[in-house]
């Protein structure tokens, strides 16, 4: 890799994107984190996902057609398709190890549609920002299913920590997200 690309790497901020890797380029939502993704890559952000499909694929093909960098945890037990949309691949020799890179290696996280999978992401790095383990960095949720979660969640956790919920943003447009990052 050149000099410059590395220089480039160090000076733009990173940010992971979780979502799900089920929802299929002809869906709405595709399109949108697709755009999302590119004006993110536009106002200076590289990426950092997890995988090839889905979601992460949106956000991987969003930020390079803006210019952006996109780093890939992948799983080694899994392949890498031909048609990646990744700058750069970095095989995890498992699900911890692929979390890690994803939860720690980033200036922002964005949590985007998606199931169990999503979930889980959400709720570690929620917890590791709320109990002071990673520094804070802004925890964006995007789309309309978060709400009603959050909503349910709010009624229904006992927090360890008080103002747990103050520290996720929950944005539906664009302008939003890109708002609270710039």
């Amino acid at each position: 890799m050149p000099s410059w690309w590395l220089n480039k790497l160090a000076t733009r901020p990173r940010i992971t994107a979780f979502g799900s890797s089920r929802i299929p380029p002809t869906d709405s939502r595709f399109q949108d984190v697709e755009e999302l993704s590119c004006k993110l890559a536009q106002q200076g952000w590289d990426g950092l996902t997890g995988g090839h499909q889905g979601m992460m694929a949106a956000f991987s093909q969003g930020v390079r057609a803006g210019g952006g960098h996109v780093r890939g945890i992948t799983l080694e037990c899994f392949p890498t398709p031909p048609n990646n949309t990744f700058s750069e691949e970095v095989r995890a020799q498992d699900f911890f190890a692929r979390m890690q890179h994803l939860i720690e290696d980033c200036d922002a996280w964005l949590v985007l549609p998606g199931g169990l999978g999503t979930l889980s992401e959400l709720a570690m790095s929620w917890d590791l920002r709320a109990i002071h383990i990673l520094k804070n960095r802004p925890l964006i949720l995007y789309g309309d299913m978060w709400p009603n979660i959050i909503n349910t969640l709010q009624d229904s956790l006992e927090m360890s920590v008080e103002h747990g919920f103050d520290m996720i943003q929950l944005c539906q447009t664009h302008d939003e997200v890109l708002a609270l990052l710039s």
